[in-house]
């Protein structure tokens, strides 16, 4: 079992910056990839970042340049660091960590779109105009 348990949400104003925090516990061990997913009111969970155990990186396109995703191995914890926030990065973060292991990174990244093993229980972010 992997306990996540997210901080640093909050409300901002357009353009500023906001570091998200996704301490993990447990077996921690046994994670492959851990990433971040959003959730705007009214729509579906999107997946937004994902870092690996080698440290590859991916991003949706929608905060790709203004999104970073990173990790300290030793606190065993995972950081979202966003930059220009936009009105329309409102949404709850959710942290998540993934045990399963892929043949490819493309299998990995099919498989995280659609979620993972398992999830913190959210950080609001409001960004407003």
């Amino acid at each position: 079992q992997v306990h996540l348990v997210e901080s640093g949400g909050g409300l901002v104003q357009a353009g500023w910056s906001l570091r998200l925090s996704c301490a993990a516990s447990g077996s921690v061990g046994s994670i492959n990839a851990m990433g971040w997913y959003r959730q705007a009111p009214g729509k579906q969970r999107d997946l937004i970042a994902t870092i690996t155990s080698t440290d590859t990186t991916n991003y949706a396109h929608s905060v790709k340049g203004r999104f970073t995703i990173s990790r300290d191995n030793a606190k065993n914890t995972v950081f979202l660091q966003m930059n220009s926030l936009k009105p329309e990065d409102t949404a709850v973060y959710y942290c998540a960590a993934d045990v399963r292991s892929f043949s490819t990174d493309v299998a990995a990244m099919f498989n995280y779109y659609y979620g993972m093993d398992y999830w913190g229980k959210g950080t609001l972010v409001t960004v407003s105009s």
